[in-house]
Parts: C-alpha cells; sequence; structure tokens
C-alpha cells in the first residue's frame, strides 16, 4: 500500500473530528488541532500522490506525514493517561500510532514502490 491511501483519509477524519468538537463543544483547541493538522495530512498525502504519478517518491512528504502522526500519539497519549477517555484521546491516539509505524515501515522500506513498466 502506498502512504498516500492511508494519509488523506486519516487527515480527512482528523478535520471532520476537528470540527465536530467545534460544532458540539466549541473547542477551538480541537478545531486548531484536528483541522491544521488534518490540512497538513491531506496537503502531504496529495503531494505524495503527485510524486507517485511521476514514478518519484517523495521522502519530504513521508516525513511530514510521520511528524504529524507521532505528534498527534504524543499529545492525545497524553491527554488519553490524564483522562482515561477513550473518545476523542484514545481513538485518535491508536490511530496515530499505528499511523506513525506504517509511515515508518514506509521510510525504512524506501518509500512507495514505483511499479516498472512492462514491455
Amino acid at each position: 500500500m502506498h502512504d498516500f491511501c492511508f494519509t488523506i483519509p486519516y487527515g480527512l477524519i482528523l478535520v471532520g473530528g476537528g470540527l465536530f468538537a467545534y460544532i458540539r463543544k466549541g473547542s477551538m483547541a480541537s478545531l486548531g488541532g484536528g483541522v491544521g493538522t488534518g490540512v497538513l495530512l491531506i496537503i502531504a498525502g496529495y503531494l505524495s500522490l503527485k510524486a507517485f504519478e511521476k514514478k518519484k517518491n517523495s521522502l519530504p512528504a513521508l516525513i511530514l506525514e510521520t511528524v504529524c502522526a507521532a505528534t498527534l500519539t504524543y499529545v492525545m497519549g497524553q491527554r488519553y493517561f490524564q483522562t482515561s477517555k477513550i473518545m476523542p484521546a484514545g481513538i485518535v491516539a491508536g490511530i496515530s500510532a499505528l499511523m506513525t509505524t506504517f509511515y515508518l515501515y514506509k521510510i525504512s522500506t524506501g518509500g512507495n514502490h514505483i511499479p516498472h513498466k512492462a514491455e
């Protein structure tokens, strides 16, 4: 699987969660954190997709995705341990930990594998 296959939906989930928390509870922190991080991830996923279409890897996009996911893992993990609330802190920390692991795997294996044109 390519990183953008998971990054763009992950970013959309974060944007949706940030908007939902803002609408429901008026949380500016959720709006800024969810929408801000989600948009960064969507942009990184888009850049990775465009690089893949040109048969190239985008290491900067992979690094940005990894940093965003690792930061969310840490921040939301801390919030989960302080509040013991599964939703949203535990869920976001868990998903972000999985995504961080996936991104580290992609970096360690050289990024997206570019298919060679059959002749």
